[in-house]
């Protein structure tokens, strides 16, 4: 029984999962880049996205529903941020980035997708 490789991006899924899977390969670096300088916890959270977005380039279910959750738990988070704290336009941009996460991987084209291809 012959394991197959590990891929960090898959080229035959839908536009869609390939660029949700891009913009958690970009938040985990911005994480940790964040993290090194701050020192804060919040990107964590991005960091669980990334590692979901490998399940879903390796078209592994679980890795489809744990970035899933990871990018609606950061959209929530953003929210909380962007109407308790400030108001500028770096907010807004992180909760519109945000969004535009969550609604890549809830994309029709992605469930329908991640529903007959992923084991």
């Amino acid at each position: 029984m012959a394991s197959t490789p590990r891929k960090w991006f898959d080229q035959s899924q839908p536009q869609t999962l390939q660029a949700a899977v891009l913009l958690c390969y970009l938040n985990a670096a911005l994480a940790i880049l964040y993290l090194i300088t701050f020192g804060a916890t919040l990107p964590l959270i991005l960091l669980v996205a990334a590692v979901g977005a490998n399940g879903v380039a390796n078209e592994k279910r679980w890795g489809y529903w744990v970035a899933v959750v990871a990018a609606s738990l950061y959209v929530v988070v953003q929210l909380i941020a962007f109407v308790s704290f400030s108001k500028s336009l770096s907010s807004v941009l992180n909760l519109a980035f945000a969004v535009l996460l969550v609604v890549l991987l809830l994309h029709p084209e992605s469930r329908r997708y991640q529903r007959i291809w992923f084991r």
